[in-house]
């Protein structure tokens, strides 16, 4: 509740709502939409601390605290360098389920590694004092595979319930063929304990010649996941080619297709694979768009200042500037409501507040934090 009222008198009483603030059409009524914050350089992935203060990362290499007003702290020290090339850079962060006692967070990013890069995670506990950093980062995971030179790291993180992790990593745009091979972690959402190490329990850990960390495989660029607490279940999204981006129940040991089929094309317009949207042996997405629309950034609806809205899917879309609302009736999309089409402005993240509001990342050299709420 003490969350809920700071952000609420934060939102009420300060620079951040006024009467400017844009409105919206939704099913539900009119949506306003309020900075929180601004001046960011390309954002890239938002996280909620207990407190209600956020964590943002900039895909130039900077993390920064987010202030109940609003105003953003200097970069925290002692972030590792990244390949800020192209798609490469500082990418999701995500805060430990214990982080009241441990103080643990976990971010993604591409590292340089032979000339490009390659996806990492690293642990580190947040030290936010008078000069706030990082302590004791430890790199936990380095992707295995020949790096990128600026294209597709993925890289979404979520933690289970159990406290393992899942790290999507994408398959580098030009190794495409080793999103189907098991000696890589290109185009596989892989799963490791917060120490870095291949549960036992994993799909592939004896079978020879395989990364023991791979979970699922045959993906292309994920840029989305998130667990439903409805009933536990990982639910991805990523980018086609040209048409095809794809949301998916991740199942464990599962092959997700690419690239021997897509219900997209390649960008020449030749087909993908064996030209054909499904086959034996390959799970198909419950929800595909063709044309793209670029997803980025998911999240299912849980709050209460939305009731109508409640178990919904949330997607943040790139190349089409909306935010994409899935209606489910258990694991099947059965309608879609795209929000926010006259914002123009690419969304690369879309978290739900502990107020029960959605909060959104535009990604420019002047990003925004973005909060979406009932109109008053």
């Amino acid at each position: 509740m003490r969350i809920v009222l700071v952000l609420s008198a934060l939102l009420a009483g300060g620079r951040l709502a006024h009467a400017a603030d844009p409105t919206f059409p939704s099913s539900v009524g009119d949506l306003t939409v309020q900075t929180v914050a601004n001046g960011l350089v390309h954002p890239w992935s938002l996280a909620f601390l207990p407190d209600g203060r956020m964590l943002v990362t900039e895909r130039p290499g900077r993390i920064r605290i987010v202030g109940h007003n609003g105003q953003l702290s200097p970069p925290l020290g002692n972030v590792p360098k990244v390949f800020a090339v192209s798609q490469g850079g500082l990418l999701d962060v995500i805060v430990d389920r214990d982080f009241v006692q441990n103080r643990t967070i976990y971010f993604s990013y591409a590292e340089p590694f032979n000339g490009g890069g390659r996806t990492a995670l690293a642990r580190a506990r947040l030290d936010d004092g008078e000069v706030p950093r990082l302590a004791d980062v430890k790199v936990i995971y380095r992707q295995h595979g020949p790096a990128s030179r600026g294209n597709h790291f993925g890289s979404r993180v979520v933690q289970a319930s159990d406290g393992n992790l899942f790290v999507t990593n994408g398959e580098h745009f030009t190794d495409r063929d080793m999103a189907q091979t098991f000696d890589n972690d290109l185009g596989k959402i892989i799963r490791i304990t917060p120490d870095g190490t291949a549960p036992p329990d994993n799909p592939f850990v004896n079978k020879p010649g395989a990364r023991p960390e791979i979970w699922s495989y045959g993906h292309r660029n994920q840029q989305g996941l998130a667990i439903n607490s409805a009933d536990g279940k990982l639910w991805e999204q990523e980018h086609g080619p040209m048409g095809g981006d794809e949301i998916n129940i991740i199942e464990k040991g599962h092959n997700y297709g690419w690239p021997l089929v897509s219900y997209g094309v390649n960008y020449d317009g030749t087909s993908v694979g064996i030209g054909r949207k499904k086959m034996e042996g390959v799970d198909d997405p419950l929800w595909h768009w063709t044309p793209s629309i670029a997803p980025s950034g998911m999240t299912f609806y849980t709050g209460e200042l939305f009731p109508a809205w409640k178990g919904s899917l949330f997607n943040g879309a790139l190349k089409f500037q909306l935010l994409s609302r899935l209606e489910l009736e258990g694991d099947k999309a059965v309608r879609e409501e795209r929000l926010l089409q006259d914002l123009h402005e690419r969304i690369r993240d879309v978290r739900q507040g502990p107020d029960g509001a959605l909060y959104l990342l535009t990604d420019s050299s002047s990003g925004r934090i973005l909060r979406v709420a009932p109109a008053k």
